[in-house]
């Protein structure tokens, strides 16, 4: 009996959005630019890694070829042609570059709405809302009040949060609230608390997410976000894949930051990891113990936080090539009738200029033994990523986005 597993590739985008442009983001492109930058042979972080991008099987299930047909230019070291499984591009209908849009778009539900999103001026919260958390948060103030990127921003405030006793509070072009505060000093239960307090003041205001940022450390130098990030989101507004498989009497597996984007909605297991090796070893696992028409998915964040936000040019190569070192072990795993699909959710060039997303087309790649090779082309929505996994395993189809198998 049938099973599918969707390896997310957080931010892995392959650039060709039509609507970049009113993103700001004409001309972004992720894995095309990583590749110019490896073959370039620019300076490197030492001993992180050397060379032209070096992901062989990725390219071998279509990653090249997924980009020549998004953007009509083939990266270098990367084919044109794949050697087995099919390919395709991914293009968003969903508003936004965010991570729930291309997320809920991925499992059937394109987001029909436009989220709410914080001004770029400083402060940048509304003094009623931040009032409000301080006083049912019972917090001495809060520090921060601005667009930031989260580990610049705990580098700059962790040590006055830690004596002070005031969360982290920022955001990004994302619709998001981001609370930072140190496990320890702080404590882990009370940052989830003060967060589902900002949850439920900012949901009126349409913020899709309220993220949770967890540190440790004791100087800027040794600051570091730990792997006990919680996302309060927005649930989806119908049901998603997930609902619908669960709904089936079918296990979904939610590996990663997965259940928390759906805020755990059509979710049966959850399971957290923190980095790619991690990641992958909990998918492997679960692959062991899935049952018939089980749904697993796994969001490898790190390619985004981690790299992407950054501008880690060096380090999101080595996160690629990574994660693709790994992909024959997954492969091995599979059942005669399971299917694999790698896809993302936006872009997050780190070539380009500040530290957001970015709105790109992404890759579609599909494998299982039982399915014959070729080409997809550039389907008109996410959608059809789920109602193809919906075909795959049973279900009926959904009210939007067209099978691709």
């Amino acid at each position: 009996m049938p099973r599918a597993i969707v390896c997310l590739l957080d931010s892995v985008g392959i650039g060709g959005a039509p609507d970049a442009a009113d993103y700001g983001d004409a001309g972004s492109n992720t894995v095309g630019h990583i590749a110019e930058w490896a073959a370039a042979g620019k300076a490197d972080r030492e001993g992180l890694r050397s060379g032209p991008l070096n992901v062989p099987n990725m390219d071998a299930m279509g990653l090249g070829a997924a980009i020549k047909l998004s953007t009509g230019t083939l990266p270098p070291n990367l084919s044109a042609t794949p050697k087995g499984g099919r390919f395709g591009v991914g293009r968003e209908v969903s508003k936004g570059k965010d991570t729930p849009s291309g997320h809920w778009e991925i499992a059937g539900v394109p987001v029909p709405f436009e989220w709410g999103y914080f001004p770029q001026s400083e402060p940048t919260f509304p003094p009623d809302l931040i009032a409000e958390f301080i006083r049912r948060a019972e917090l001495p103030g809060i520090l921060g009040d601005k667009h930031a990127s989260g580990t610049t921003v705990i580098a700059e405030l962790g040590t006055q949060s830690i004596h002070s006793g005031k969360p982290i509070c920022y955001t990004s072009i994302d619709s998001v609230f981001q609370i930072a505060a140190h496990e320890t000093h702080f404590g882990l239960e009370r940052l989830y608390d003060i967060c589902k307090i900002a949850f439920e003041l900012t949901e009126p205001l349409n913020i899709g997410r309220v993220i949770a940022r967890p540190f440790v450390g004791e100087t800027p130098d040794t600051f570091r976000r730990t792997g006990n990030r919680r996302d309060f989101a927005i649930a989806p507004p119908e049901p998603t894949l997930l609902d619908r498989n669960a709904g089936a009497g079918n296990q979904v597996y939610a590996i990663g930051k997965i259940s928390d984007i759906y805020a755990g909605s059509g979710v049966t297991h959850k399971l957290k990891g923190t980095g790619i090796p991690q990641l992958f070893d909990k998918t492997l696992d679960v692959m062991e113990m899935a049952a018939d028409r089980a749904f697993i998915m796994t969001n490898f964040v790190d390619f985004d936080s981690e790299y992407g936000h950054r501008r880690d040019v060096p380090g999101y190569a080595a996160a690629l090539e990574l994660f693709d070192a790994r992909l024959p072990e997954l492969i091995a795993k599979l059942r005669h009738d399971d299917l694999l699909i790698l896809t993302a959710d936006h872009g997050n060039d780190p070539t380009w200029p500040g530290t957001d997303h970015t709105r790109e087309q992404v890759p579609i790649l599909v494998f299982s033994p039982a399915l014959p090779p070729g080409e997809i082309g550039i389907r008109s929505s996410f959608a059809d990523i789920g109602e193809s996994i919906a075909a795959w395993l049973g279900l009926p189809p959904g009210r939007h986005g067209k099978s691709f198998l």
